[in-house]
């Protein structure tokens, strides 16, 4: 079963864990499998259109999903997803 890596600033959506494993054969199905097991993330995860929001990055080991097949990325048995929220800052 795969499994999701969740960021700290997300863990309280998760009763603080930081791996949820999931299922799914896509990205898409397991991070829907993820927000159905934690209702609470659905929304800093999608938008109101059901897209995955533009500064939720995810990561199929050092790969960011979006450079491979993004949502409709195969996963394997024991893949392993990593959520990775984008940090903005600066002047």
């Amino acid at each position: 079963m795969p499994t999701i890596r969740i960021p700290t600033p997300l863990r309280q959506f998760t009763g603080g864990n930081s791996e949820v494993p999931v299922a799914g054969d896509t990205v898409n199905a397991a991070l829907s499998d993820l927000a159905t097991r934690h209702p609470d993330l659905r929304k800093h995860l999608y938008s109101e259109s059901g897209e995955l929001r533009a500064f939720v990055n995810v990561f199929l080991g050092q790969d960011d999903v979006r450079h491979l097949q993004g949502v409709n990325t195969v996963l394997k048995e024991n893949d392993q997803l990593r959520i990775v929220p984008s940090v903005a800052g600066g002047r």
